[in-house]
């Protein structure tokens, strides 16, 4: 049995909890906080520090810390490859028209995925379209976007 009075251990899995929230958020800062729950963590278990209101102090240190110092640096990686962005005044409201790549098979009643501007969307199409084929975008229902061969 895990012995949470450990308080080491707790700061331990709460930076895992949300290292691994990084992955279901976006913006790449949650991350930062569980850094900063590491750091707690491993002063706790050096004796560094003992009070909670230490320990909360800690935290926010160095969350914030990371956060301010490492985000900018750390995004150049963590960043998805964009293969075309929107010029100008465009609106991702208004893409009616612009083309993109069929990731899969989209069949009439069964929605398949393409690929726009280096992201995957969820597509629908009432005709048959194949994968690797260009689609033209038709209209966008909010995170899915109707689609015609090209």
């Amino acid at each position: 049995m895990i012995d949470f009075s450990n308080s080491a251990l707790l700061w331990f899995v709460v930076g895992l909890i949300l290292a691994l929230a990084e992955f279901a958020m976006p913006g790449f800062i949650v991350v930062f906080f569980g850094f900063g729950a590491w750091v707690t963590a491993l002063a706790v278990w050096l004796g560094l520090i003992e009070s909670f209101n230490a320990q909360l102090i800690v935290f926010l240190v160095s969350s914030i810390a990371s956060l301010l110092l490492l985000r900018k640096r750390g995004e150049k990686y963590f960043k998805g490859l964009i293969s075309k962005r929107l010029e100008g005044e465009t609106s991702m409201d208004d893409i009616r028209g612009q083309k993109a790549i069929a990731s899969t098979d989209v069949l009439p009643g069964n929605p398949g995925e393409v690929e726009f501007n280096g992201t995957a969307w969820k597509a629908e199409s009432g005709v048959k379209i194949v994968k690797g084929s260009q689609v033209e975008i038709v209209e966008r229902r909010g995170l899915v976007l109707v689609v015609k061969p090209v």
